[in-house]
C-alpha cells in the first residue's frame, strides 16, 4: 500500500479506483477460473457464501459468487469497503455485535449474514481492490488452516488479474508491432512523394498479373509514360515545383485509370501503369484521356502563367511467354517512337 497517504482522502481514492480500472475486471462475464476459486474458498472455510468482490466507487461488484445470488449491492451496505481499509484477513465474528454492521440490511435482512471473514485482493502497486471473502448465516470463526487457505486462494485471484492484464498487453504490442511492420512494408514499397508504388514494388506486381497470364487470365496491357520536358520545369521553377507537378500529375493519373489499375513511379518524371484485364485499345482509350485532362488541366496555377504540360505514352500487352523485363524492352522502344514523333502523344503495338 503506498505509504503516508490518506486512506479517506479523495485524491486517495481516485488513485484507488484508477488501479482498479486498470485491470479491466469491472462488469465482465463469469469466467470458470475465478468460479473454481470461490467454490474452492467455499468448500475449505465451510462457509454457504463466497465472493469475489471488487468496491467500486458507489458499488461492489461481484466477478463471481456463490450462495448470494446478486452480482453487485450499494457500497453502503458493503461489508468489503471496510475490509479493504486494513492489511490482511479482515474477520467478523458477529456482525450482530459489531456496530459498524449490526444495521446492516443484509445482516437484519436477507440473507441475514451473520459472519464475513475476507482476504484482501490488492494490486502490484500497494491498492486495494477488494477482497475474496466468506460468509455464513451463523457466528463462527475461521481455523488457523482456514485463514492461510484463504489468503492463499486470494492471491491466487491476484494471480489471474495480473496474469490477463500480462495478456491485454502483449496483445496490445502485438497490434502495435504488426501496424509498424504494416507501416514499414508500406513505406518499402511506396514512393515517397506520391504515394504510388515504387519500381521494387511495382516489378513484383508485374510478375504476379504475368504469371497470371500464363496461367490463362484474360490480357493486360502495360504503359509506360514520360513527362515531356520536365528538366526544364526544375531547370526554370525549381525541384520544389517540379515536386508539385509530379504530385499534381499522379492526382490525375488516379482520376483517370480504374481502381483496379496498377500505378507506378518509374524513376524521375517516368510512370508505369498496368491494366488488369484490358486490351491494348482499351489502355489505348484511357491513355487519351490522360491527354485530354493534361490540355485542360495546370499543373501550377501560382505562377506568372498556369502552367500546363504533355506527355509521352507507350502501350503494348502482356505476353506470358515474356519475361519482366522483355515487357518492359517492348513497352520503352514504343515511348521511343512516341518522344521522336513529336511527343505529347501515344504509340501502341501495332
Amino acid at each position: 500500500m503506498p505509504d503516508n497517504t490518506d486512506l479517506c482522502s479523495a485524491e486517495y481514492e481516485n488513485q484507488r479506483l484508477q488501479a482498479l480500472a486498470d485491470y479491466q475486471i469491472l462488469d465482465t462475464p463469469e469466467e470458470s477460473a475465478f468460479g473454481d476459486i470461490v467454490e474452492v474458498a467455499s468448500l475449505i472455510c465451510e462457509a454457504p457464501v463466497a465472493l469475489i468482490s471488487f468496491v467500486d466507487r458507489n458499488r461492489q461488484w461481484f466477478k463471481s459468487e456463490k450462495g448470494l445470488g446478486m452480482c453487485e449491492t450499494p457500497l453502503d451496505v458493503s461489508i468489503c469497503a471496510h475490509a479493504i481499509l486494513q492489511p490482511g484477513l479482515f474477520i467478523v465474528p458477529d456482525t450482530t455485535r459489531d456496530p459498524r454492521f449490526a444495521n446492516n440490511p443484509l445482516v437484519t435482512g436477507e440473507p441475514h449474514l451473520r459472519f464475513y471473514a475476507g482476504a484482501l485482493l490488492e494490486s502490484h502497486d500497494g491498492y486495494p481492490l477488494g477482497t475474496l471473502c466468506v460468509l455464513d448465516y451463523r457466528p463462527r470463526e475461521l481455523t488457523e488452516r482456514q485463514c492461510f487457505a484463504l489468503q492463499a486462494l486470494a492471491n491466487q485471484v491476484m494471480a489471474h488479474l495480473e496474469l490477463m492484464q500480462a495478456h491485454r498487453e502483449q496483445a496490445e504490442l502485438i497490434r502495435e508491432l504488426e501496424a509498424t511492420r504494416q507501416e514499414l512494408a508500406k513505406r518499402a514499397a511506396t514512393d515517397p512523394l506520391t504515394g504510388l508504388l515504387n519500381r521494387r514494388a511495382f516489378e513484383q506486381r508485374l510478375n504476379q498479373e504475368l504469371a497470371l497470364v500464363r496461367r490463362g487470365a484474360p490480357p493486360a496491357s502495360l504503359m509506360l509514360i514520360d513527362l515531356d520536358h520536365f528538366k526544364t520545369v526544375n531547370d526554370t521553377l525549381g525541384h520544389q515545383a517540379g515536386d508539385e507537378v509530379i504530385v499534381r500529375f499522379t492526382e490525375l493519373c488516379r482520376e483517370v485509370f480504374r481502381q483496379a489499375d496498377v500505378i507506378g513511379r518509374w524513376g524521375g518524371e517516368e510512370f508505369v501503369v498496368m491494366l488488369p484485364r484490358a486490351s491494348v485499345a482499351e489502355a489505348q482509350h484511357a491513355a487519351e484521356r490522360l491527354h485530354q485532362l493534361l490540355a485542360t488541366t495546370p499543373m501550377l496555377e501560382d505562377t506568372s502563367s498556369p502552367l500546363h504540360i504533355t506527355a509521352s505514352i507507350g502501350i503494348c500487352s502482356l505476353i506470358g511467354s515474356e519475361n519482366l523485363d522483355e515487357c518492359v524492352h517492348r513497352t520503352d522502344e514504343l515511348l521511343y517512337q512516341a518522344k521522336e514523333h513529336g511527343r505529347n502523344r501515344t504509340v501502341c503495338e501495332p
